[in-house]
């Protein structure tokens, strides 16, 4: 039994976080040929799974793990939330087969670098019975210059905490469901001349609640094109 799988996936690390679609049982899910831009989650999810069985042809863990991920982005400016990152991954991980569930991965450590040239993920799996994990944190002979971020504009948390829709009620008081914030919510789509609300799919008009929605209610999808992706 093998007590140790490293996977490198090349290209820039995506993430699924704020993308949530649901399918007639609640259960969550991920549609792979709709055509539409959601589709690169799945398809993320499927690339990892193939890379890392074809990595690690004869391997699969059953016990707890230790996990070293270390992620590549092309830029230090536009890159997902590292802390985000670790889901998209470890599903896809799950689905080749590597571990039976991502519940198995009881100590993990993620390093954030760059590489303009080689964006990937570099993920190393040791199994907990072999191998131990530490770390030590050690205060710097000479200090670096250190890399810091800006506080959300004060403009942009008073534009979200006081938007008003078309009525003067406070848009997060106001169920993303109801007829009046699918009225006044520009982002999703809508025939160009009627304004009625348009499937992402097919493009056709949705009448009364006749949709599921998702990634954050900017992508709605009529039942029947819903049903036809399961």
């Amino acid at each position: 039994m093998s007590n140790y799988a490293k996977v490198v996936i090349t290209g820039s690390p995506i993430t699924k976080s704020n993308f949530k679609l649901h399918n007639t049982n609640g259960r969550a899910i991920l549609p792979h040929s709709s055509g539409k831009y959601h589709d690169r989650y799945a398809l993320y999810e499927q690339e990892i799974a193939l890379l890392a069985r074809s990595q690690n042809p004869d391997i699969t863990f059953s016990e707890s793990l230790i996990a070293i991920l270390r992620v590549y982005y092309k830029s230090e400016k536009r890159h997902p939330d590292t802390i985000n990152i670790t889901k998209s991954i470890f599903d896809g991980i799950e689905k080749s087969g590597l571990i039976i569930n991502d519940a198995q991965i009881t100590k993990i450590f993620t390093e954030e670098y760059y590489d303009k040239d080689n964006p990937r993920f570099e993920l190393e799996l040791f199994s907990e019975s072999e191998y131990d994990f530490g770390y030590t944190i050690t205060k710097k002979t000479v200090p670096t210059k250190a890399k810091l971020y800006s506080p959300i504009k004060k403009s942009v948390l008073n534009n979200q905490s006081n938007s008003l829709d078309s009525k003067g009620l406070k848009e997060n008081k106001i169920p993303k469901s109801s007829p009046s914030y699918l009225e006044n919510h520009s982002e999703i789509p809508r025939d160009a001349s009627t304004k009625n609300i348009l499937c992402s799919i097919c493009n056709k008009v949705i009448t009364s609640n006749d949709y599921v929605k998702a990634d954050s209610g900017k992508t709605l999808i009529c039942k029947k094109c819903f049903n036809k992706l399961f």
